[in-house]
């Protein structure tokens, strides 16, 4: 029977597996709306500002491993979501922009919200494109699941113009998308083999998206038969337990000088599902580029990713779960060279991460943190964005399950409270606690609608100095005592939790944080804590008159 293009769309998501979608509703995709109703498997959660709705998307991505979908209107609504579309093409993350687009008729006379939006998003997603063919919805949209999914994942956004969408058509029907994913040559496994063999203070990195659920733990099992150090680059500390003894820390903005020192010596890099940023790197110091002076082995799904700005000895064109299933029956060698180099990088992280560090103020948010990590279960998720704020969480926090953090390796401000929501609404008996700044919370603080509507009991925690801190330690570092445009002028936080009927307290002293936290996980509702630490704080080892 002929479907609408509205109920195409719907078909494609339910035959994907889709159960939950986000966005900020509009007249131009009124077709979809109504074909949802129809459709009660899928659960559309609205959001307040489309940048919300789109980091929930993207988080919601990270989460299940499969494309997070995220619907807006077109112009603003569609450049509105371009922050987390950011987001997910930096973060690797499978991700599905949905646009409602101008009718086709109006096309290229500067209609009512008209953007190109090939040409707005071509460059920062893995494919854009318009659907101007009802009959072939059904196409487009199994081509962008498995766009999404496919090597190295990322975002890929549809313009679906209203007329396109409210016509009717007798098509094929949807099916499910697969994700193409490469495997590592048998000689290529051995060549790795011999050149781990051949080390003598060798470091695995890992990171990247596409981690299958089983992948930690061959991770796990293959690092203790070779007794291997493993390090998590930036924001990807739930790739490996870091509890476990062979844990050397993050490679990332804020990294401990001893685990930089480390990276520098070692012989040999192992890099799986990294992708040897500028944020691991320490803006490409650690490493020399073209060829690294410590060898390399890089093992990656992009093949565009191997060679980008390090010339590897081995390059490996593979997806995670493909590789870490090659090598898990590698025979290690019976006394590994290594053994000391592997106990003195774990020793090396614990001494960083124990130290809460003296500060000056009422207020230590390393202790807080350290609290957290001591009482938390092991399943509770940690949600950031980006700030100041998050080098104490990602020092002192220590991550020892898989799917517990969320954190925006792009640097996006306002990822914290979307990206706690997505976690909260895909796993509602885990708690979830999301960190902000004063500044950073601001940036979609209105999403607190989006918690209250929805039964949430997601805990806030703000740190509020007043300032947008991480630009004034920028600004101290080259223009120092000129301070211009960093101080905030904030609401009280606490009132504003109140008038979304959630529960709101303010924090000034450490000792008061534990009972704090106590009310907030035993509350029916969420919460947001607001702490106050000294203004000189900048970062456990940074202050403003030291």
């Amino acid at each position: 029977m002929p479907r609408t293009g509205g109920q195409l769309v719907v078909d494609s998501l339910l035959a994907n597996g889709v159960s939950r979608i986000f966005g900020v509703p509009g007249e131009s995709y009124l077709p979809i709306l109504d074909a949802l109703v129809d459709a009660p498997e899928i659960r559309f959660t609205v959001a307040r500002h489309e940048g919300g709705a789109a980091m929930m998307a993207e988080a919601y991505g990270k989460l299940t491993g499969r494309p997070g979908v995220c619907l807006v209107t077109r112009g603003p609504g569609a450049a509105n979501a371009s922050s987390g579309v950011h987001v997910a093409a930096q973060d690797s993350t499978p991700m599905i922009l949905l646009i409602g687009q101008i009718s086709r008729d109006d096309t290229d006379r500067e209609a009512f919200q008209e953007v190109d939006f090939t040409a707005v998003f071509g460059s920062q997603v893995k494919w854009a494109a318009q659907v101007n063919d009802t009959a072939r919805l059904p196409e487009y949209m199994a081509r962008a699941f498995s766009c999404a999914m496919s090597g190295r994942p990322g975002p890929v956004v549809l313009a679906l113009p209203e007329d396109v969408l409210s016509a009717s058509a007798e098509t094929v029907s949807a099916v499910p998308s697969t994700a193409s994913v490469a495997a590592p040559a048998p000689e290529q496994v051995a060549a790795f083999r011999d050149r781990l063999m051949a080390a003598e203070r060798p470091l695995v990195v890992v990171g990247g998206a596409g981690w299958g659920p089983d992948d930690p733990a061959r991770l796990v099992a293959f690092a203790e038969r070779w007794a291997l150090p493993v390090v998590c680059s930036f924001r990807r500390q739930d790739r490996f337990p870091n509890d476990h003894p062979n844990y050397g820390g993050d490679a990332g903005l804020g990294v401990n000088p001893a685990l930089a020192g480390r990276i520098r010596d070692s012989d040999l890099i192992v890099a799986l599902g990294a992708r040897l940023s500028d944020s691991m790197t320490s803006s490409y110091t650690l490493m020399d580029s073209p060829r690294p002076r410590q060898g390399l082995v890089h093992i990656h799904a992009d093949p565009d990713e191997l060679g980008r700005v390090y010339q590897p000895e081995i390059a490996i064109n593979s997806g995670i779960s493909s590789f870490l299933q090659a090598i898990g029956t590698l025979p290690p060698p019976e006394d590994p060279a290594w053994t000391d180099w592997t106990s003195q990088i774990n020793a090396d992280y614990r001494k960083w991460s124990d130290a809460a560090t003296d500060v000056p103020g009422d207020f230590n948010l390393g202790e807080a943190v350290i609290w957290l990590r001591e009482n938390l279960p092991e399943d509770a998720v940690i949600t950031n964005g980006a700030g100041n704020y998050s080098v104490w969480v990602h020092r002192f926090f220590r991550h020892r399950r898989p799917l517990t953090q969320l954190a925006p390796t792009s640097g996006s401000m306002g990822y914290g409270l979307p990206a706690a929501i997505a976690a909260s609404l895909h796993s509602p008996e885990r708690p979830v606690v999301a960190f902000a700044g004063d500044g950073c919370f601001q940036m979609t603080c209105q999403e607190l609608g989006t918690i209250a509507e929805n039964g949430l009991k997601i805990i806030v925690v703000v740190v509020n100095n007043g300032m947008y801190g991480t630009i004034r330690m920028h600004q101290e570092n080259h223009y120092p005592k000129r301070v211009s445009g960093t101080d905030l002028f904030n609401p009280d936080f606490v009132a504003l939790a109140r008038a979304y009927g959630l529960n709101g307290e303010k924090i000034v002293r450490t000792g008061d944080f534990p009972d704090a936290m106590q009310r907030a996980l035993a509350s029916d509702t969420a919460s947001v804590i607001e702490v106050i630490p000294d203004q000189r704080v900048l970062t456990p080892a940074r202050f403003l008159d030291r």
